[in-house]
């Protein structure tokens, strides 16, 4: 690898990274971008940990969300493993999936009967909290190496920033949205029922808890009616 030319391309795709206008945009860019600066990398995905439950994130190709199912299916599997892990560090490269039998007795020959030949996965995290794993999958065995785990884990490092960047960014477009039509909500009911800023809060605090309905679904239904009976 020339690693001149290739802190070049690292330091554009880090640039556009936090240049991308959504959470969507963003991911998959990271995936995009572990296709195309890591050396062996056929295909790409991030992988979401709830409970149990699997979410697969701007896969860039189907084998990555029939992975991330399968591992979901039996339970177990390295980027399941990654993805849960509580150890920050933790960072996976299987040079042949078809000598992790003992490991993964489940996944392994499945995977295998995918298409699957090795993998990497590393974990997204910054100091605050843990985002999922970034897994890497070539079609070929032997395909990853010392230097190709060393490319991907610097991507998921720049990663890790740009997605807990442009998610904090879309919570604070959320919150300022939330904060706009709840305040439009109580004009309304302030204009047409004669209330006060505080009495008219008061009644969509009530018909919130009543209806257990969000504020803001009840604000925002408010806008779209002109009112609430």
């Amino acid at each position: 690898m020339e690693w001149a030319r290739f802190g070049q391309q690292m330091a554009a795709m880090a640039r556009d990274l936090l240049a991308q206008d959504s959470v969507d945009a963003t991911l998959e860019r990271i995936t995009s971008s572990a296709v195309e600066l890591v050396e062996g990398c056929d295909a790409a995905g991030i992988l979401v940990l709830q409970g149990r439950k699997v979410r697969s994130l701007a896969p860039t190709d189907d084998l990555v969300a029939d992975s991330d199912r399968l591992q979901e299916q039996l339970g177990e599997g390295p980027c399941f493993d990654t993805a849960r892990s509580s150890v920050r560090e933790r960072v996976f490269r299987i040079p042949d999936l078809t000598g992790q039998q003992l490991r993964w007795p489940a996944f392994a020959p499945q995977a295998s009967r995918l298409g699957i030949g090795s993998m990497m996965g590393f974990l997204l995290f910054t100091e605050d909290e843990d985002f999922g794993a970034l897994n890497l999958y070539s079609r070929k065995s032997g395909m990853f190496t010392e230097a190709s785990e060393l490319a991907g884990w610097l991507l998921a490092s720049h990663a890790a920033v740009a997605f807990s960047s442009a998610r904090t960014h879309a919570q604070l477009e959320q919150a300022v949205a939330t904060r706009h039509v709840i305040g439009e909500a109580m004009g309304i009911l302030m204009g047409s029922r004669r209330l006060t800023e505080e009495e008219a809060f008061d009644v969509l605090r009530r018909y919130s808890q009543e209806r257990n309905l969000k504020l803001r679904e009840v604000a925002r239904m408010i806008c779209e009616q002109g009112g609430i009976d």
